[in-house]
């Protein structure tokens, strides 16, 4: 932070100082916490404690500003003696392991993670034994400061004002800048879809202007209506166009990708759905005032021409003015429950089955326009082509849900047996119908297994809405007292499946299935403290045997998720959240998403938030194992190395991946996986590893906050002891806080492994930045919508 910086953020505690003080001027402990935004009671203890000079148990505006001012201004030895106060709680001068575990432990809480006991002895001992130099039981301050003289990180943030240090809330800083959008790197980056958009605008406005040259003998008002009219001929067919999944997916495969934006179908549909509610607002306000001139001169009223078929107005019988207030009402309600804040809240079956309308927007079209057939009859063939095929490939075969894990979060992990004749690219999404969850509703996943695992079907579905709270209840609810359980048949099935996810690869020489979800060595030490009750093997409950999960507090109620089914089909169990069953499904696809391009790239950057990794974890299963077909092994000792080879399947010379959670347990969805993709690298390779993952958990405090860096230290050594992170079990330590994308993509482009192509799949808020840092340094953007 600048001095500017520094000053208006004293001036800022100042005036929370004097906001909360009472008449004697002065603040206890519960104000401080208040004032300075400090949650930990530990830490809000200590703090308070330094700041509180004359031992008074309240602290003056004098007192506040003199300790704050020794820190903002004070050299790096008083910062790093103030920190070794805070350590130092009985204020011996010197830091013994229990009170270094007791700040750990808060630190612990501060930044929500979830370690046992045993894990948190280790941490404290990590070190404590490092610091210790003289292993005389305890750290004075010359061993603290030594120790963070190993932490170059950590002494450059030490630095750091105290503003940053007490973490006060960001002040927005409003800089001028020129706008992205006006910016040469985004009109680089956005040829495509602005090229595109600029030829449906001009298509537009050339329709728009015949339609009214050509009834220019009407009037003002009518010859806008008709304008407006003729635009929507063309786009209530263009809507449709955009959403031929099929045919988009056909496309990808060819030149047409690299010159129309297909990636951005979803964003063009929504374009045109708003051009659509413009131009019928338009066009009926212009057919009222036109009304309103008939009316005056003839024998009708106005609520004649707007709601009978006296007047005679339209093709089939009159039918126009009545059809035309039908649709204007239709498409208003579809735009309404189109809107984000009803797909997001929960209620996307308010979003599914008004979208179904569009049937009757074009029947009633065909009706209210004598020209609009010829506009929809080719598109609506392919269409309803499309609606065949669909149905077709959707009720072929016999798909069963064969295997189901809940896992943290409320995340269900579906794995449906996988018939012969579906081929799909990693990334791929389809539309799952689960008759027993609701008969009608078809709702879009990504498949999160790899195209090479011949045998299932992955899909991981978070509880988000309606349909998916209902999926989860099913399944979490206890088995039906009335089935008996088939005990042979389980079994076998129990050995096939572990058999087939065994032998996944087995041609490649891989020691074991990539995709595999269970693995007895691999497990989230937060849940070690537990009992295993039945997450699969691979996962142990936090809960213990006591059942099932508990479920979040924002959790819907039994009503506004609706009742969930009673469990009929589950033929078999293991533990509370894992279970084989027999269920009947649907599948509608599969649908091709921008991540089929990987494999085109040289160097990519697969960026996932929360459940968003469920693409990348099917695309990291498919390139380890076209990794692997390059992997060579010396016979005579276990040295491997992989041959820099590109090929026409895959030149891909380098993957960066980078998964962002907000806490702990969410890391459980794909640890095991994420395992075996780090044991399965190569030891050496020419030019470095083949595929480098990057982890970070945004509840936790980040680096440059005070009250993290103890616990980043040892985590950090506890790390390079066990050769793996304390919080995942993964070989990648796990960062605390948000990415620096400036800073990550800087190192990305220094890498200089090619041209570099990022895809994300997450939040909307996070693709506006990770995409204005793309354009920034060049990079090729991708996001997942469907």
């Amino acid at each position: 932070m600048s001095l500017d910086e520094d000053a208006r953020w004293l001036e800022w505690v100042t005036k929370q100082f004097e906001s909360i003080a009472g008449d004697d001027k002065e603040i206890d402990l519960d104000e401080f916490k208040t004032a300075l935004k400090v949650k930990e009671s530990f830490f809000a203890e200590r703090f308070f404690a330094l700041f509180d000079s004359d031992g008074s148990s309240s602290i003056s505006l004098d007192e506040l500003l003199k300790a704050l001012d020794l820190l903002i201004h004070g050299s790096e030895t008083d910062k790093l003696k103030f920190l070794f106060q805070v350590y130092d709680v009985d204020g011996s001068g010197s830091i013994d392991p229990d009170e270094l575990r007791t700040v750990l432990k808060s630190c612990l809480r501060e930044s929500a993670i979830s370690l046992p006991e045993e894990k948190l002895d280790d941490l404290t001992l990590a070190l404590f034994e490092s610091a210790d130099k003289d292993n005389s039981g305890s750290i004075t301050f010359e061993e603290l400061k030594a120790e963070l003289e190993n932490f170059p990180e950590v002494m450059e943030n030490l630095t750091i004002s105290a503003a940053n240090w007490l973490k006060p809330p960001e002040v927005d800083q409003k800089r001028r800048q020129t706008p992205r959008y006006l910016t040469r790197a985004y009109w680089h980056n956005n040829s495509r879809k602005l090229l595109f958009l600029c030829v449906y605008a001009g298509l537009s406005l050339l329709l728009f202007i015949a339609a009214m040259l050509q009834h220019s003998r009407g009037g003002v008002c009518y010859m806008l209506a008709k304008g407006c009219g003729q635009c929507l001929n063309f786009n209530c067919t263009f809507v449709m166009v955009l959403m031929l999944r099929r045919c988009l997916t056909w496309l990808r495969v060819t030149w047409v990708v690299r010159v129309l934006p297909l990636d951005q179908n979803i964003l063009l549909h929504q374009i045109v759905g708003y051009a659509i509610f413009c131009y019928t607002l338009v066009h009926t306000t212009a057919h009222i005032f036109n009304f309103v001139q008939l009316s005056e001169q003839s024998e009708f009223s106005l609520w004649e021409y707007l709601l009978t078929t006296r007047p005679g107005i339209g093709w089939v019988k009159g039918t126009a003015s009545v059809t035309g207030v039908v649709l204007q009402v239709v498409i208003c309600l579809m735009v309404l429950c189109s809107s984000t804040f009803v797909r997001r809240s929960g209620h996307f079956e308010v979003f599914y089955w008004s979208h179904l309308s569009y049937v009757w927007v074009w029947s009633l079209l065909m009706v209210h326009c004598a020209n609009f057939w010829k506009w929809f009859v080719v598109p609506g063939l392919v269409f309803l082509l499309e609606k065949i095929v669909g149905i077709a490939v959707s009720r072929m075969g016999g798909l069963y849900i064969v295997e189901v894990n809940l896992l943290p979060s409320k995340v269900t992990h579906l794995v449906i047996k996988r018939p012969q004749f579906f081929h799909f690219k990693p990334g791929d999404y389809v539309y799952i119908n689960i008759p027993v969850i609701a008969k009608y509703e078809w709702h879009p996943f990504t498949i999160s297994s790899a195209p090479e695992q011949s045998d299932s079907l992955w899909l991981h579905i978070r509880s988000m809405g309606q349909w998916t709270n209902r999926l989860y209840e099913y399944f979490r609810q206890p088995e039906s007292q009335t089935v008996s359980p088939k005990r042979l048949t389980t079994s076998l099935r129990n050995r096939q499946l572990m058999k087939a996810q065994e032998e996944l690869f087995s041609s490649t020489n891989c020691n074991g299935a990539v995709a595999s979800n269970e693995d007895d060595a691999i497990e989230l030490t937060m849940y070690r403290h537990g009992s295993r009750s039945g997450l699969g093997p691979g996962l142990v409950s936090r809960s213990g045997a006591q059942g099932p999960a508990e479920p979040l507090p924002d959790e819907l109620g039994p009503a506004e998720r609706g009742e969930a089914p009673p469990l009929r089909d589950v033929s078999a169990k293991f533990g509370e959240n894992h279970r084989f069953c027999n269920i009947k499904c649907y599948v509608d696809g599969p649908y091709g998403t921008p991540t089929r391009q990987i494999f085109a790239s040289e160097h990519a950057v697969l960026i996932g938030a929360g459940i968003g990794i469920t693409p990348f974890a099917s695309i990291l299963q498919s390139i380890m194992y076209r990794y692997r077909r390059r992997k060579q092994n010396c016979p005579n000792c276990n040295y491997s190395w992989c041959e820099n080879i590109k090929d026409s399947e895959m030149k891909l010379r380098k993957v960066d991946f980078i998964w962002i959670n907000r806490d702990q347990k969410s890391f459980e969805w794909f640890v095991s996986l994420l395992t075996k993709l780090e044991m399965d690298q190569a030891d050496e390779e020419p030019e470095g590893r083949f595929l480098e993952m990057h982890m970070y958990m945004t509840s936790a405090l980040s680096k440059n906050d005070m009250k993290a860096i103890g616990l980043q230290m040892a985590l950090d050594l506890l790390a390079k002891k066990e050769k793996r992170d304390s919080i995942t079990g993964l070989r990648t330590r796990t960062q605390p806080g948000r990415p620096e994308w400036r800073k990550v993509f800087q190192k990305v482009s220094e890498e200089n492994k090619g041209k570099v192509h990022v895809f994300y799949c997450g939040s909307p808020a996070l693709a506006k930045v990770i995409k204005a840092q793309c354009e920034h340094f060049g990079f090729n953007f991708y996001k997942e919508n469907f």
